[in-house]
């Protein structure tokens, strides 16, 4: 008897894992809005490093979550905010990680990871960087973290980006980091 008690227990147990795993395989809804993505700088470093043709460490890596436009205002409405700190993307805070030390705006950053904040305006964001890691969005962000914060001017695009984006270019002496979303575009310049 007890043994027929656990079949069934097993059965019910397979049959609801099983529609549950189809049901999130077969509904998009129910993924993620905001899917997670990640830049290396250089660019193609992963690729070469499984061709056996990657060398030494990466300089720089970016972890972000990409939030979709879906015919929304994206900036100075709701959704962010213009003169408050934002997460630079969903979900988690954005987080770089340097492999080396780097130069921004002329100030060094020493090797490590690192979380990435924007205070954005119409014409301008303050790009911080930060030494709190492991943030869900900028909920706890804390200035006395702060390891340096940089103007950038924001270039008004005539494209619009559905999904926020960001990518390494290689550039003489390190790398810009590419902002776009919406029609709007920054840069980071990144020396090396």
């Amino acid at each position: 008897m007890i043994m027929i008690k656990y079949i069934i227990q097993s059965i019910i147990s397979l049959a609801i894992i099983s529609h549950a795993t189809s049901y999130a395989q077969t509904n998009p809804i129910d993924l993620d809005k905001s899917p997670m993505d990640m830049s290396y700088f250089p660019i193609n470093y992963p690729i070469q490093k499984i061709q056996g043709k990657g060398g030494a460490a990466p300089i720089a890596r970016l972890i972000y979550s990409r939030p979709q436009k879906k015919g929304r205002i994206i900036f100075g409405g709701e959704l962010v905010k213009y003169n408050e700190v934002w997460r630079l993307g969903a979900n988690e805070a954005t987080e770089i990680e340097f492999y080396q030390s780097i130069k921004i705006g002329g100030k060094k950053i020493s090797k490590g990871r690192y979380t990435l904040y924007c205070i954005p305006t119409p014409t301008t964001w303050t790009l911080i960087v930060n030494k709190e890691t492991d943030a869900w969005g900028a909920f706890n962000y804390n200035i006395k973290k702060d390891v340096l914060r940089v103007d950038l001017p924001v270039q008004t695009q005539t494209d619009n980006v559905e999904a926020l984006t960001m990518y390494f270019e290689s550039v003489t002496g390190g790398a810009n980091l590419i902002m776009l979303w919406d029609n709007v575009k920054v840069i980071l310049p990144i020396n090396v």
